[in-house]
């Protein structure tokens, strides 16, 4: 087994471990870092196929900030509201339709040969100059948008506690 595919396997069992403990998991901050293990896992495939910068921000933005925005929510919510809460009655739909998608992508890759290219650098100063030239405006709606969204939550939850008085 060469290094290369003893690496990828390992950052693929992160990456599914997590998952899967993310979604089975009852605890809502035990999810929360279980998503944390599946995101690192994912920025480490990145660094396998030479996308340093990807590894960055998917780090940075997706296991640093969109996690701690993840448990900001968690705090500010009410666990008292949620406590009757046992099970949802969709989850076998879920589970058949997981094991469909599965089943269809499996399919898909063990019938399909994809084309390969050699992997080049793109480099950190053209992605950084796309980024602030062609992709500024959604780059700057995207925050915005995030902006919004933590705000909305803020007075969400400030309203319940309102309400509760």
């Amino acid at each position: 087994m060469s290094l290369d595919l003893f690496a990828f396997l390992s950052m693929a069992v992160l990456v599914l471990g997590g998952g899967l403990g993310a979604v089975t998991s009852k605890n809502i901050a035990h999810a929360a870092l279980f998503l944390l293990i599946s995101l690192a896992g994912v920025a480490g495939v990145f660094i396998l196929l030479v996308a340093e910068f990807l590894a960055l921000v998917q780090i940075l933005i997706y296991g640093g900030a969109v996690t701690i925005v993840l448990l900001f929510a968690l705090m500010l919510t009410r666990v008292e509201e949620f406590s009757k809460v046992a099970d949802n009655a969709q989850r076998p739909i879920a589970a058949v339709l997981a094991a469909l998608v599965f089943v269809a992508m499996a399919a898909v890759f063990l019938t399909e040969t994809l084309p390969t290219q050699p992997l080049h650098r793109a480099g950190i100063e053209s992605v950084g100059h796309a980024l602030f030239t062609q992709w500024a405006i959604p780059f700057e709606v995207a925050s915005l948008v995030l902006l919004v969204a933590l705000i909305g939550a803020i007075i969400i939850a400030r309203g319940s506690e309102k309400e509760g008085e």
